[in-house]
């Protein structure tokens, strides 16, 4: 019998970030392979971190610093 494909998206959990500065960005992609469930949200937030810093320098836009980080449904 084949095994059934693993889906990419069981490799990532979804955020929802709020940054202090208002603005909010939906659905971001944290891969959380590996993680125990109280490990999550620390290494999501350090993964967000250094997504908009890469995004930052590519744009030359800077993002403000993280309020609140939810998990998308």
């Amino acid at each position: 019998m084949a095994k059934k494909a693993k889906k990419v998206e069981d490799n990532f959990v979804m955020f929802d970030v709020v940054y202090e500065d208002g603005t909010k960005s939906s659905r971001r992609k944290v891969n959380a392979a590996g993680l125990d469930k109280d490990e999550i949200e620390d290494h999501a937030r350090t993964e967000i971190m250094t997504q908009d810093r890469k995004i930052a320098e590519m744009s030359g836009k800077p993002r403000g610093n993280i309020k609140e980080l939810v998990r998308s449904p």
